[in-house]
């Protein structure tokens, strides 16, 4: 068995069409063809059958493509690890994010790092609470940012960063709309604009609400915090944002009032897998971020 023989299988199995993987490989159809033959009878089975045009696993080929998958991703890394032995400063660092956070607190810490490594290159994924946490237990990204941030287990490992306190959006025409403070029982008979089912800052929200003694009533959801703001802007609802998220990206932006009776904060956290197998450069991209946040909550610059 031979290693372009894996690379040729797992082509064809995404592709779904052995021509259609030749030209992704930059090689003839005829080698796909015979490699993938050949590593079907070193393996005395069946690994695709016919669907009209296109070829689909066998049950045993879906097996055969998740080890296929695990291997070609462990050997990717394993090269990726030696490249950053020779020479740590010159590595790849895949991190992964809510979309809250993406607009400015993922560039101004890529920034400041590149400040210090300016030859590590990064590759980014926004994901989901429960996306984010299958992506680095699959390996997909080596860090990941997370709220709220999940207890460590035998798997994972999660360290707070920050703590964020949300601010109720209002439309700027709202009564409540120029206070400097509200409760946020003051709300209960608005419609909400909220977060889809899947992100974080929804049951934050919802919790928060129950915890004011009344459930939120829906009115929109969105996948965006643009989105959030620009219905709540339009007078379509209110909602509850992080700090964050409130930056004017804009021409439409809604009114901005602090929250108490209770107050509403969020907790970013720094999740890895607790294996310890973390690339030596994504090591000293935590060493960075813990130091960057410690100097942040200080009011401290972080080179200082």
């Amino acid at each position: 068995m031979e290693l372009r023989q894996l690379q040729y299988f797992l082509k064809v199995a995404q592709k779904e069409h052995v021509t259609r993987a030749a030209e992704e490989l930059h090689v003839a159809q005829s080698a796909v063809s015979r490699q993938i033959r050949l590593l079907e009878q070193e393996l005395g089975v069946d690994l695709f059958m016919q669907k009209g045009r296109n070829l689909q696993l066998t049950p045993v080929g879906q097996l055969f493509c998740k080890r296929v998958e695990s291997i070609l991703k462990d050997l990717d890394r394993s090269v990726s690890e030696i490249h950053e032995f020779l020479d740590p400063e010159r590595g790849e660092i895949r991190i992964g994010f809510p979309h809250s956070i993406g607009t400015h607190l993922i560039p101004a810490i890529v920034a400041e790092f590149r400040q210090h490594y300016p030859h590590v290159k990064f590759r980014f994924k926004q994901g989901t609470y429960p996306s984010l946490i299958k992506d680095v237990l699959g390996g997909e990204v080596d860090l990941a940012f997370i709220s709220p941030c999940p207890d460590s287990d035998d798997q994972l490992t999660g360290e707070v960063v920050m703590t964020e306190e949300l601010f109720a959006i209002l439309p700027p025409s709202h009564p409540l709309a120029r206070e400097k403070v509200i409760r946020l029982e003051q709300l209960k008979e608005e419609p909400f604009v909220l977060f889809s089912q899947g992100y974080s800052l929804r049951p934050i929200v919802w919790q928060a609400c129950l915890k004011a003694g009344f459930t939120p009533q829906l009115a929109f959801e969105g996948g965006e915090t643009d989105t959030i703001r620009g219905l709540v802007a339009a007078g379509m609802g209110v909602s509850l944002l992080p700090e964050m998220a409130l930056f004017q990206t804009s021409a439409l932006q809604p009114a901005q009032v602090k929250v108490v009776e209770p107050a509403v904060t969020r907790t970013i956290g720094l999740i890895y897998r607790s294996d310890g197998k973390l690339p030596l450069v994504a090591r000293s991209f935590r060493a960075f971020l813990l130091t960057y946040f410690r100097m942040r909550q200080n009011n401290t610059p972080v080179g200082s």
